[in-house]
């Protein structure tokens, strides 16, 4: 299949708020984190954007005000330019930069880039099916926290192939756990696991497996997936200067004989690249790369690539997508030319 290209779409103004809120990012800070590749915006146009993402994530009416309590960063190559943390009134429950928490299927864009990593650059056809879904381990169910890799495929029937799904998407975690042993990890456990990805992607970059199930298991911060993100956008790991190759298409409505299943609403049609989304429905997408988590963990990367964000949070199973939804407001905040 030749490689898709994902659309680009321009972002639709953002309405102001009516809500205040205390200034995030000060001139001083965007302008010590300008990334050297984006022209950095000037100082109270950063002030302003900062500001009207602030008041879009404390909005009591938009789809940000059911996701609380979360905290929210958005940057560039050089750092955070503006973040926050949400609170859930009359709860004392928070949500900051440090706080560790599962991010469920957000740890399939790490793996993604671990693979690429690994290739130098260049995965082999083999990786691209395992890594965008198409190889067939559509049964995949869960890993018992003591288990290897290898045990885990071998786990109930994770390491079946269903033949009617073969060759199309379907997103499950077996294809990546399947991958990971033809990668010879089999053996590695929870702590090894997490060893052999900060091998790649950068040690600099903490993260643990709740159980060693790379699609799916890993624990971490927002400050270090935020690293990881800025690798990306700096090029410093090659799965970041490949963002929207190879993609596939993911909605059996818009593609019944390439997709079979994917927890996006069919309402939307999204595409899937080496263990990330590509946000380019015609109609409500934004082009964005974005790696969604079942509790709500949800990081992207803009379509430009000028910029990254993420929304930390820990939400009940299911989330990813009210996450998501949240992450377009703040994105068209940021994007919005201050008045």
């Amino acid at each position: 299949m030749p490689p898709l290209t994902c659309r680009r779409f321009p972002l639709p103004r953002q309405r102001r708020s009516t809500l205040t809120w205390p200034l995030i990012a000060a001139a001083a800070i965007a302008a010590a984190f300008a990334s050297p590749d984006v022209p950095a915006a000037p100082a109270a146009d950063a002030a302003e954007r900062a500001r009207a993402v602030a008041r879009v994530a404390a909005d009591d009416h938009n789809a940000c005000a059911a996701i609380r309590p979360f905290y929210w960063e958005i940057g560039d190559t050089g750092g955070a330019l503006a973040s926050g943390s949400v609170r859930r009134p009359g709860l004392p429950d928070t949500v900051e930069a440090g706080t560790v928490l599962a991010i469920a299927s957000a740890s399939k864009w790490l793996w993604g880039a671990y693979a690429v990593q690994r290739r130098q650059g260049v995965p082999t056809e083999e990786d691209i099916r395992h890594l965008n879904f198409r190889a067939g381990y559509s049964d995949f169910s869960w890993c018992r926290p003591g288990q290897t890799v290898g045990q885990c495929q071998v786990f109930r029937r994770n390491d079946e192939v269903d033949p009617r799904t073969e060759g199309r998407f379907d997103y499950s975690g077996g294809h990546m756990q399947h991958h990971a042993v033809l990668l010879g990890l089999g053996g590695l456990d929870n702590a090894g696991l997490a060893l052999e990805l900060r091998s790649q992607l950068g040690m600099d970059i903490r993260l643990t497996y709740s159980q060693p199930q790379p699609a799916g298991g890993v624990v971490t911060s927002a400050e270090d997936y935020a690293r990881f993100l800025r690798k990306l956008l700096g090029g410093e790991l090659h799965l970041g200067r490949q963002l929207g190759e190879r993609a596939v298409c993911t909605n059996r409505l818009h593609c019944p004989g390439q997709a079979v299943h994917t927890p996006v609403p069919l309402r939307e049609a999204w595409h899937y690249g080496l263990g990330y989304w590509i946000e380019d429905d015609p109609r409500t997408g934004d082009g964005s790369f974005s790696s969604a988590g079942a509790f709500g963990f949800y990081p992207w990367i803009t379509a430009d690539r000028s910029h990254y964000g993420l929304i930390s949070r820990r939400g009940p199973a299911g989330s990813g997508h009210a996450s998501a939804q949240c992450g377009r407001l703040l994105r068209d905040a940021w994007q919005a030319s201050p008045p």
